[in-house]
């Protein structure tokens, strides 16, 4: 989480800081704040609040220079007040660092600087970072770095400056940086998205690396002094994916792209009836397949177990991250670890990998951003090319994941000599044309949310292949309307949920015509029973549908294992309509932010 950006060049700087703190807004958006060394001082503005309360600080006005570093917060150590926003700055005011990730020794730290004299400003685990390397400098700040970083246990991505020292100090540890090459200027950030209007030239800080920026160019070394040659990469993202287009918000302009991100998706990747991946392993002597991921990409998770065992015949565990990575994990040889992570930085997600690696077990990447550290780390991998997700709120990437997953374990099922068929080739290819049918219908969910933006309690309910969709399709609501909402298999609602449903309930079947069909009219009529509203996803409007359902929106009909790629999508229009309806920042939910890089 958070948001840094470091400049150092000759052109004005201000706006370049700005400008980047604003594309990395949906990282963290509670504080702000800038540094800039005019040459006689380091002048730090800082806000409380999102970049535009930053930007109408009228002190920017007088602040000029050309090296500075910027960041936007994510709160972990101390509420969100200017003394705890970033950059933050040492006894002398001399050296200042942002900093995103979790310093898990502070407080010792912390207690050994004091008893040294040094006087804290913040309650944030982060300004021990400046006082350490204040501690450790003599006059070479690249040293001091190197030596404040081996005492930190936890996350960090830094980037660091020093009054009168035309260079910043960048290092990582779990926390994504990437250094941008411009001419006679250079650019650092925890995102590329903060780069791409100035520079497609850019390298990928690794783990425990440390670079020293100048006007002229970089230096990279790992912590222990090393000196690394870097691969320079092209970054493919065009400034105009992380723009609204006409969108109101961010999170409807992704859930419209979708049609053209799996489409992104599947190119070149099935032709013939055959899927078109290259994996390193051998799916005939795979044991069973760990699917490891948090949040939404656990829900594709979901998805995925069913997709892999009704397809490869493979043995398959689902697992939140967080648990797998400290829990004592079953693993034999021939298992493989599959992590999903839309940003590839997600820290629990990493930590799994990790610990899989560590094992001697083969890993399998599901990521969306090229060039991250989950797909460094993988033995091979998946990309989604769904293209830069800015809402904080998910839903390009779980379809992309979904998708994703089931080329998956068709690769499995042909790469086990099995034929795919032609029926489910045929039926993938034509998803993008279906999500279009129901994008077409948007305004009809549009005027169901508005009749629903009060309710206060929702359930989502599936079976099957819709179960995790229900899963999602909760969270979607809770994470952007603040409503509270529940999913459930549909054949769970008596053992405990039923206890919720009222006149004040609103309960979301995905009903769509499968075997387990007749089951799930069954639970509606349980739900009107007990005065309960119902809004049904349906893929047929029959009549005893007509009589119990309040509400019924209406997708194309597919094969039952890729339905979810359908019915998802109204429960993603449906979520966004209702929390646009109450007036809320869909794209910046309170307390959330995107790409979790700490525990």
């Amino acid at each position: 989480m958070c948001g840094i950006i470091g400049y150092i060049g000759r052109r004005d700087i201000v706006p370049i800081l700005i400008g980047g703190l604003k594309r990395l807004e949906y990282r963290g958006y509670d504080s702000a704040g800038i540094c800039v060394d005019d040459g006689n001082r380091l002048h730090i503005i800082r806000s409380v609040g999102k970049i535009a309360a930053l930007e109408s600080n009228p002190e920017l006005k007088s602040v000029s220079g050309n090296v500075g570093i910027a960041h936007t917060r994510w709160a972990t150590h101390g509420e969100p007040t200017e003394y705890n926003a970033h950059p933050h700055t040492d006894c002398t005011n001399a050296i200042a660092i942002a900093h995103n990730g979790i310093i898990e020794n502070y407080a010792e730290l912390k207690q050994m600087l004091i008893e040294k004299g040094h006087v804290f400003k913040s309650e944030t685990d982060s300004e021990v970072l400046a006082h350490l390397i204040e501690e450790f400098y003599t006059n070479n700040l690249e040293k001091a770095v190197h030596r404040a970083v081996r005492h930190i246990e936890g996350a960090f991505g830094i980037v660091v400056m020093r009054l009168g020292e035309k260079k910043i100090i960048a290092a990582r540890k779990s926390s994504p940086l990437v250094i941008g090459i411009g001419e006679g200027e250079m650019f650092v950030a925890s995102d590329v998205a903060a780069l791409v209007e100035h520079t497609r030239k850019v390298i990928y800080l690794g783990e425990d690396e440390i670079a020293v920026i100048t006007q002229d160019g970089y230096t990279v070394r790992k912590i222990n002094g090393e000196k690394i040659n870097k691969l320079v990469s092209d970054v493919q993202m065009q400034v105009s994916q992380i723009e609204k287009k006409g969108f109101k918000h961010f999170m409807l302009k992704e859930i419209f792209e979708q049609p053209e991100s799996l489409t992104n998706l599947l190119r070149g990747r099935l032709k013939n009836n055959q899927v078109k991946i290259s994996l390193n392993l051998n799916p005939k002597e795979v044991g069973k397949i760990v699917l490891v991921a948090c949040g939404t990409s656990w829900h594709s998770a979901l998805i995925g177990k069913y997709l892999i065992e009704r397809y490869a015949n493979i043995p398959c565990e689902v697992d939140y991250a967080s648990e797998f990575r400290y829990r004592h994990t079953l693993l034999s040889k021939n298992d493989v670890v599959v992590v999903i992570s839309q940003s590839g930085e997600t820290a629990d997600t990493l930590g799994a990998l990790m610990k899989a690696k560590s094992l001697g077990i083969k890993t399998v990447g599901i990521v969306n951003v090229v060039g991250s550290t989950i797909s460094r780390e993988v033995d091979s991998g998946i990309y989604l090319h769904a293209g830069p997700e800015i809402s904080v709120a998910s839903t390009k990437a779980f379809t992309a994941q979904v998708l994703a997953l089931l080329l998956l374990a068709l690769y499995l099922r042909q790469e086990k000599g099995f034929e795919i068929g032609e029926e489910i080739s045929t039926e993938i290819k034509s998803i993008p044309q279906k999500i279009d049918e129901i994008l077409d219908n948007a305004e009809s969910i549009h005027k169901i949310a508005e009749k629903f933006a009060n309710f206060r309690d929702f359930l989502y309910l599936g079976r099957g292949f819709n179960f995790p969709v229900a899963l999602e399709g909760a969270l979607k609501l809770k994470e952007i309307s603040y409503i509270h909402a529940e999913g459930y298999p549909a054949g769970e609602m008596k053992h405990g949920p039923i206890a919720l449903v009222d006149e004040n309930c609103t309960v979301v079947f995905i009903a769509t015509k499968d075997e387990l069909y007749e089951k799930v009219l069954s639970n509606m009529q349980e739900v009107k029973a007990r005065r309960g509203k119902v809004i049904a996803i349906a893929d047929e409007e029959n009549e005893n549908l007509k009589v119990i359902a309040d509400y019924i929106i209406k997708i194309p009909k597919t094969i039952p294992e890729l339905s979810p790629l359908l019915t998802i999508v109204p429960l993603q229009l449906l979520a966004y309509y209702i929390a646009d309806a109450k007036g809320l920042d869909v794209d910046k939910p309170r307390n959330l932010a995107k790409s979790v890089t700490v525990e």
